[in-house]
């Protein structure tokens, strides 16, 4: 794999802490540096699909309403809280009914 330096301004602090788990590890602070930078750019891709994501469900009427959310989160402080199925469930069955909503 062909590689290029990468150059960037650290604060003190966090350089010393990528010291400390280098050493630990046994493994040169480049090494450290390369997998945090890989799991950091891989958790952001992550992100912005499961964003995408969500929004898709949103535009396909995949959604919620806020009063539903408000009577299930009223319930959880009771005896008898509604199972999220339910919600879920109760929820997809209202918008269904509604004239024009993308469910319907």
């Amino acid at each position: 794999m062909t590689t290029k330096v990468l150059t960037a301004h650290v604060p003190l602090p966090l350089v010393e802490r990528v010291d400390q788990l280098a050493a630990r590890l046994e493994r040169p602070r480049g090494w450290i540096v390369k997998q945090a930078l890989m799991a950091w750019i891989d958790q952001e891709e992550e992100r912005r699909q499961l964003t995408l994501d969500a929004l898709a469900d949103v535009d396909a009427g995949h959604v919620i309403d806020h009063q539903a959310v408000q009577v299930w989160a009223d319930r959880l402080s009771t005896n008898k809280p509604l199972p999220l199925s339910l919600l879920v469930s109760r929820s997809m069955n209202r918008a269904a009914r509604v004239p024009g909503s993308p469910l319907a």
